[in-house]
């Protein structure tokens, strides 16, 4: 990793905020009444300086902004306005803005609306790439609601429009993924911090999304070539979700406070076990976890032929007839309850499950390791090890 500058002295306010959403004093939480002393071991990690309340109301701003923008040019984008803030605004742990603003604040930041602002953009980078992968994985639900290409697709058979409905939804879900991305950028540079800064946050920010589109794509390649290795499946769980749900976002938040090498390296240290145990609960759920919890059908991961951890894990462990049994039935979108838990079994019999659980606890404790001997600050140390605890036991 390469250095970054030191921390800088005073924030000369040089960068105008591009948004004030619908009025800022009304959307943002002040500075005084942030309750960063918090310390009672009730609080989510996700709640500590009132975080989660503040990024949902400067993404509601920055939404509200755009959608007056988008109804000047048209008042058909009405739907896309609305899209994209229902998926926004209408679910997630925040989880990603947290790690940058507690990256940030362990690395001598003082807190901001302009740095929450600044961390908020990761949510619209979050957006595109999950609107994306339900495209690519012709998911019907997410967050136990219609995905985009599903929810455009009724709208073309609702109004009885010409053409294809299904590739009038995925034509959508492209372009709305697409935006959201823009937006993310936009968001960031309109945040009001200091060019300086900005200009520090830039190269993270850029090969962070890098990473998670051809993390993707390597998702996609896997399930073409059925590539079962556990090298790479634990390639594509790095690039596709563990370095953009931990590691960048604390690097992210070290670079905008003027962090050093030192902090860089111990950021990484810490935040790519921890986004790999991440990626690995997230597996384990796709097979096993509950609807009520996930927001998508039970055993989806098993219909849309995700060659996982989990899975690939498994495959290692199997003999030759019941590999090709998994093999046969893995990607078979008409896999029924009885077949899911028929497959929940013999992964969880051959010994995988198991095997997966003991990687998410050496991943973990690695990265709490790292993190217990990191050049950062006390406080942002205490709520980063819980918020390590939360993202892989799936506690927030």
């Amino acid at each position: 990793m390469d250095g970054v500058p030191g921390r800088r002295e005073g924030r000369p306010r040089d960068t105008p905020a591009l948004y004030r959403a619908p009025t800022a004093g009304d959307l943002l939480v002040p500075c005084h009444s942030r309750p960063d002393s918090v310390s009672s071991v009730t609080t989510s990690p996700l709640e500590r300086a009132g975080l989660r309340p503040r990024v949902d109301k400067v993404l509601a701003g920055f939404l509200a902004t755009q959608r007056a923008r988008l109804l000047e040019i048209d008042p058909a984008l009405d739907e896309v306005a609305d899209t994209v803030a229902a998926f926004v605004l209408g679910g997630g742990k925040r989880l990603r803005p947290a790690f940058a603003y507690w990256g940030f604040r362990g690395a001598g930041g003082v807190d901001s609306d302009e740095v929450v602002a600044a961390v908020s953009a990761l949510e619209f980078v979050q957006a595109s790439a999950l609107i994306h992968d339900d495209l690519m994985d012709r998911s019907d639900t997410r967050r136990g609601e219609p995905s985009v290409h599903r929810r455009f697709e009724a709208r073309h058979i609702g109004a009885g429009w010409r053409g294809d409905p299904a590739g009038f939804g995925d034509s959508s879900a492209v372009l709305l993924g697409d935006l959201a991305l823009v937006w993310s950028d936009e968001m960031l540079h309109g945040s009001g911090l200091p060019l300086a800064d900005l200009a520090r946050a830039r190269p993270v920010f850029d090969q962070m999304r890098t990473e998670v589109t051809v993390g993707q794509f390597l998702d996609v390649l896997t399930q073409a070539t059925a590539d079962t290795s556990v090298e790479r499946a634990g390639k594509v769980a790095r690039y596709k979700s563990a370095k953009y749900t931990v590691e960048r976002p604390l690097l992210l938040g070290a670079a905008l406070a003027g962090g050093g090498a030192d902090v860089f390296a111990a950021y990484a240290a810490f935040g790519l076990p921890l986004g790999e145990a991440f990626q690995l609960r997230d597996d384990v759920l796709g097979v096993f976890g509950d609807p009520a919890q996930t927001g998508k059908p039970a055993g989806d991961d098993l219909r849309e032929g995700k060659r996982t951890y989990l899975v690939a894990s498994a495959f290692s462990a199997l003999d030759e007839p019941a590999r090709a049994e998994l093999d046969a039935a893995l990607g078979d979108p008409e896999l029924d309850d009885s077949g899911v838990e028929h497959l929940r079994a013999v992964i969880r019999d051959c010994g995988a499950l198991a095997a997966t659980e003991e990687r998410i606890d050496v991943l973990s404790a690695e990265a709490l390791a790292a993190l217990r001997q990191a050049p950062i600050e006390d406080e942002a140390r205490g709520v980063l090890a819980a918020l390590a605890e939360a993202s892989t036991r799936r506690s927030v």
